[in-house]
């Protein structure tokens, strides 16, 4: 088991991610109520209520997606999840860490001009996200491989 040095999750877009999860049930949800109320000439049954209602849930779901981003660093390298799987990157394959012009996230450099989006260090958080790759400096100059030039 990795010790981690660095562990830095987003603040703000999981906040917004939830914010629109439980909007899109409660939308979904209050529709599909709301589908047998009136006469349009339709027949609507349960089950179609029920599936709107899980329509917004698997929505909600996708959208959860976004709170799973988190960056790990250690003496054993790099561990970048984003919405699906996290990777994990020894040392001799991390070349260092920057924020593109107008990008929403930071990107792990790694050789043959290669990179991984970090979605976890996010502009939104502002000082927090520049913090956080302040410390991931240090770190990679702690344990990082020195290149040769």
């Amino acid at each position: 088991m990795a010790s981690w040095e660095l562990e830095y999750r987003p603040t703000r877009s999981p906040r917004y991610a939830w914010a629109i999860a439980i909007v899109l049930v409660v939308l979904h949800v209050t529709f599909g109520a709301l589908m047998r109320v009136s006469s349009t000439g339709t027949h609507f049954r349960v089950t179609d209520e029920v599936g709107l209602a899980m329509i917004g849930v698997v929505l909600a779901g996708c959208v959860l997606l976004f709170t799973r981003p988190r960056l790990r660093v250690g003496a054993d390298g790099v561990a970048v999840r984003n919405l699906f799987a996290e990777r994990m990157f020894d040392w001799e394959s991390v070349r260092g860490i920057w924020y593109p012009d107008k990008g929403a996230w930071a990107r792990l450099e790694l050789p043959e001009y290669e990179h991984v989006p970090m979605m976890a260090v996010q502009a939104l958080d502002g000082n927090r996200a520049v913090t956080a790759m302040a410390r991931f400096r240090e770190l990679r100059e702690k344990y990082g491989v020195t290149l040769a030039d």
